[in-house]
């Protein structure tokens, strides 16, 4: 395991690098498909290849409550379990926990849950969340964090911010497995003196990675963007930098201009079941009626799959007569763009032009209006929570 950084435009700024693991080098800035359960939505692994992922996260939770540790321990890891040969990072769950389970007891021992597939109820301690992350055998795995929500006062925030810190030396010390990197959490909602407490604390642990986690969960992106540029001057340069459940293009761009290394979240995959896809423009609704007849692909110079292959016609039928293969179609174009996306990004670090690429990236795609996009996250957790 090992980082290499290649270029950085300054020392918070953008930059590009190499992450090595046990099953493969992830160049970065990296985006990682989500497969909390094992998969990525509608795609087998040679699609994921083929589109030239290198690295996809899973979820200790989902796994955890299905098809459970010890089966895929026995089936011989995950890597194995799923046919997928390159890199995977493992959440620990807390999130999940947090943001799933309707009832929990949280002590600093762990969090006791009731599992929202049937009620039962679990324990997850921190040591328990690395036992669990090393029978998988993931390439990167993360500590056990408790997740507060966005809006949550400044002393209960504090109380959280502790708590996970206890969690991470209880992570730290449990970890055994070789070849395997645990990466910190630095949490602090949208708290600046709490942010840079919490690096400031974890950083002085020396872990593989860091991860800034409990952000994009609701609150205004001016404030996502603000708790960034406050926490990532404080970690380490020769290490990965991580941020935990960005995925909106114009997120990542802004990520790694303050210099983010590493992004995942279910946004391109979930909008592609849901018919939007994205282009240089923006989401474009496959739905729409402008799309009834257009013979040309969806987004014409896109070298993915879908758009060498069908018209965007051919797409908005599959999705009107809610065909299956809508949804693999979808997916494989997005995730082809945010590997592009990601690939640029990168190229433009390595050239020295990132400034001007940003530029013209902005000056050019059209995000979701702020207010839309709160309202359908708050909507998207709400029936998540059931």
């Amino acid at each position: 395991m090992g980082f290499m950084l290649l270029k950085s435009e300054s020392p918070h700024g953008a930059r590009a690098g190499e992450l090595v693991t046990p099953h493969g080098m992830v160049p970065t800035p990296v985006f990682m498909p989500v497969g909390s359960q094992a998969t990525v939505k509608t795609l087998a692994p040679d699609d994921l290849r083929a589109i030239g992922a290198k690295m996809v996260l899973a979820n200790n939770y989902h796994l955890y409550l299905r098809p459970g540790i010890e089966v895929i321990e026995k089936m011989g890891g995950l890597h194995k379990f799923m046919g997928w040969d390159g890199a995977i990072l493992t959440d620990s769950g807390g999130y999940q926990v947090f943001s799933l389970s309707p009832l929990r007891r949280i002590t600093d021992e762990g969090v006791s849950f009731r599992s929202h597939i049937d009620g039962r109820e679990h324990f997850l301690s921190p040591e328990l969340a690395v036992q669990y992350q090393e029978s998988l055998g993931a390439d990167v795995i993360m500590v056990l964090d408790e997740c507060p929500p966005h809006d949550e006062s400044e002393p209960e925030v504090r109380e959280a911010v502790d708590r996970t810190h206890r969690w991470a030396e209880k992570c730290r010390k449990a970890h055994r497995r070789a070849g395997q990197a645990l990466y910190a959490i630095v949490k602090g909602g949208v708290y600046p003196e709490l942010r840079k407490q919490s690096a400031e604390y974890l950083t002085a642990l020396d872990f593989e990675g860091y991860a800034i986690g409990g952000l994009s969960i609701g609150e205004p992106k001016s404030a996502t963007l603000s708790m960034l540029e406050t926490t990532v001057p404080l970690l380490p340069e020769n290490k990965p930098r991580y941020l935990m459940g960005v995925g909106s293009p114009e997120d990542i761009v802004e990520g790694v201009a303050r210099g983010i290394d590493m992004f995942d979240c279910a946004l391109p995959t979930r909008t592609a079941r849901n018919g939007a896809l994205l282009t240089w423009e923006g989401r474009r609704n496959i739905d729409n009626a402008v799309f009834t007849e257009m013979e040309a692909p969806l987004m014409p110079g896109c070298n993915c799959y879908t758009c060498r292959s069908f018209s965007a016609a051919y797409l908005h039928h599959l999705f009107k007569a809610k065909e299956l293969l809508a949804y693999r179609l979808a997916t494989i174009h997005n995730l082809s763009f945010m590997q592009s996306l990601m690939e640029r990004i990168r190229n433009a670090v390595l050239d020295g032009t990132f400034a001007e690429f940003r530029k013209e990236f902005r000056a050019r795609y059209k995000p979701t209006d702020e207010a839309v996009r709160v309202t359908q996250k708050q909507k998207w957790l709400k029936s998540k929570r059931g």
